[in-house]
């Protein structure tokens, strides 16, 4: 059984859909997208690429801009993957990277829909839990159960930059560290982790 150890040269990250119009009704939306713009911040510094998407915009509105995504390229959207026509050329193009990270809304439409075609075409896909989130908070838990029954692994944002770095001794260490400075704010998955 594959150990699921992310790489920095194999990955790409993928933020789906943290739109305007989501915010007022998806649970813990701010620590959401503050833990999803950290592993933003972090692909940039280890030069992971990153694709990001939008669901139907013209009502949906645009990316909200605390996630600091403005200068990427939103893919329009109105199928629940990501996995859209745009997305697989993109992927191609960066060499049809192995392992995918996964930040975003909402995890049991969007996010899940996203993780079956992943790892049906082969990908490792890596569930950012406390960059994930849903209206409901029952229906977010029982995404990322049923998504590790897939083969998803659920990880969360400080594991995922310390994975990348692996040593302290690596280059881009120090500015990583800073992300980390202040602890991740509990996104309630307490209770759902005594379930897992």
């Amino acid at each position: 059984m594959a150990a699921g150890r992310l790489s920095t040269k194999d990955a790409v990250l993928f933020l789906c859909d943290m739109q305007e119009k989501f915010r007022p009704n998806i649970f813990q939306f701010t620590n959401i997208v503050s833990n999803a713009a950290r592993v933003l911040q972090a692909s940039r510094i280890l030069g992971i690429p990153t694709i990001l998407t939008e669901q139907y915009p013209k009502g949906l509105g645009p990316t909200v801009p605390e996630l600091g995504a403005g200068d990427l390229t939103a893919h329009a959207k109105t199928s629940f993957t990501m996995m859209i026509e745009e997305v697989e050329k993109e992927l191609k193009a960066l060499g049809s990277p192995k392992q995918a990270i996964l930040c975003g809304i909402e995890a049991h439409a969007c996010i899940a829909c996203t993780t079956y075609d992943l790892i049906e075409k082969g990908m490792e896909v890596h569930i950012v839990a406390d960059a994930v989130s849903s209206r409901s908070q029952t229906d977010r838990l029982f995404a990322l159960s049923r998504m590790k029954q897939s083969g998803a692994y659920l990880t969360t944002t400080e594991a995922v930059l310390l994975q990348l770095v692996q040593d302290a001794k690596h280059p881009n260490f120090k500015e990583i560290q800073k992300l980390l400075a202040q602890p991740s704010p509990d996104t309630g998955l307490l209770a759902f982790f005594s379930a897992l």
